[in-house]
């Protein structure tokens, strides 16, 4: 496990969230060799199935903003990452970074980061109270159409302003939240002539998604360390035993693929 208590302050945290992807489009894109920059990010076993703590993107991410990050889908005490203060917690261990603030961008601003949220879904929009209650968490919030749901091109826009943000920001460390909304549905239309959403086009999605990385990636490698957490927040269903969407209590919204890694450049 990593330790972000021996990482914070100096390490830059970043959490990327691909949003509604499900466990088992994530593990058959990467059988079938489909997102190799992913690929080189993940462990020999590949992405981690975990439970989210929310069926949907609000939920969720108010959830990981506290520290509640997806939990290992298999038996027994796992400790967290991160962990807002509370009484009785069972699940801080020795390297949890353990903070005093409600959420985890107050947490890391107090400690001399500059935090940094490029939005996908309409919860990050900022055009309602509901849509700016997330990205009004942190100092640097981006959101526009070409970042959103609606553009089969978002992957590639959300990369290069995160890859941006992350580079103005110097010697300064950063906590970054990227919500990538190609995964999320629409779908379809990553795929020729389809006009419904389903596991294939979602792996599609991702297919973008991946290809879209490296821009990230080296702006991230040119900083020195990342903590950088890769995970759904969410599944989805399409049609799965009648179901269709999130917001449910079903296997496919409940898990998610996981992945948590230390990036260090070279000198």
């Amino acid at each position: 496990m990593l330790r972000p208590r021996d990482l914070i302050p100096g390490a830059d945290v970043v959490l990327v969230t691909l949003d509604s992807l499900r466990y088992d489009v994530a593990v058959r894109a990467l059988e079938l060799g489909e997102t190799p920059n992913l690929a080189a990010l993940l462990p020999p076993g590949g992405w981690e199935a975990r439970h989210t703590p929310g069926s949907f993107t609000y939920a969720a991410h108010h959830a990981f903003l506290a520290g509640f990050l997806p939990t290992p889908a298999r038996p027994g005490r796992h400790p967290r990452l991160f962990a807002a203060e509370f009484e009785g917690s069972t699940s801080t261990g020795s390297g949890t970074f353990v903070f005093p603030e409600a959420t985890l961008p107050q947490a890391l601003a107090a400690r001399g980061y500059h935090t940094v949220c490029v939005g996908g879904v309409g919860f990050f929009n900022g055009r309602t109270a509901l849509g700016s209650a997330l990205p009004g968490l942190f100092a640097e919030q981006h959101w526009s159409p070409a970042l959103g749901v609606k553009n089969p091109d978002s992957a590639r826009v959300q990369m290069r302003v995160a890859a941006d943000a992350v580079a103005r920001v110097g010697r300064r460390p950063v906590f970054l939240l990227l919500n990538v909304a190609a995964t999320h549905t629409p779908t379809h239309f990553y795929l020729p002539d389809v006009r419904r959403d389903s596991p294939e086009s979602q792996r599609a999605a991702l297919r973008s998604v991946d290809a879209a990385l490296p821009p990230l990636l080296d702006a991230l490698w040119a900083r020195g360390t990342t903590l950088l957490i890769v995970c759904a927040d969410h599944g989805t269903c399409f049609g799965d035993d009648g179901y269709w969407g999130h917001r449910i209590a079903h296997p496919a919204v409940w898990t998610v693929p996981y992945a948590e890694l230390l990036l260090q450049a070279t000198p």
